[in-house]
């Protein structure tokens, strides 16, 4: 085999200079690095942090009103379908109940079950229905209302040089000085 066969010429690693020369400068590369990575943590020590109550300023701003009065109008919609294809059900149903059945031939009956049947499952299937579409106009109302708020935050915090901004709702303990919501409302002429 060749790799039997083969012999190095060359002395073991421990008692070659250029070796030890080699392993110096990987230590003074590791020492540099860290030192360079702890320089940079001190900087960063330093950053400013803050904090703000999201849901303050979001409902403090005028756009919110209207959009939480448009999406309980918007509710009340859904909830008169609702009322209206419940009792569409019941008048159906009391229909196929009633002694009038006898002047309605088998398929005619038949047809009116297979629509009750019809609402019925239209019935079951509207609350989830109605929580999607509600769902989607609670985001078409309040995405531009979010990306204003988010704009205003980041304005500020980069106007007051803050490197980190977190929401006040996630935190547990922080200090009041740093609190951002002032500052916000100010750069959105709210109160």
């Amino acid at each position: 085999m060749y790799f039997s066969t083969y012999k190095s010429t060359k002395s073991p690693p421990e008692a070659d200079p250029q070796n030890k020369n080699c392993k110096m400068k990987k230590l003074f590369t590791i020492v540099f690095v860290s030192a360079g990575l702890l320089a940079a943590s001190q900087v960063n020590a330093q950053a400013k942090i803050g904090y703000i109550s999201t849901q303050e300023l979001i409902t403090a701003m005028p756009e919110y009103k209207k959009a939480d009065t448009a999406l309980g109008e918007y509710q009340n919609a859904l909830n008169q379908q609702y009322a209206e294809k419940v009792q569409d059900f019941n008048m159906r149903d009391s229909l196929l109940s009633s002694k009038d059945t006898a002047k309605y031939t088998r398929a005619q009956l038949e047809v009116k079950r297979n629509e009750l049947g019809k609402v019925y499952v239209e019935l079951q299937g509207w609350n989830q229905k109605a929580q999607q579409m509600y769902q989607a106009k609670e985001e078409e109302q309040m995405k531009p209302i979010l990306d204003k708020a988010r704009k205003a935050i980041q304005d500020v915090a980069k106007e007051s040089g803050y490197a980190y901004v977190f929401t006040k709702e996630q935190l547990l303990v922080f200090p009041p000085g740093d609190d951002l919501l002032p500052l916000v409302k100010k750069k959105l002429n709210l109160r």
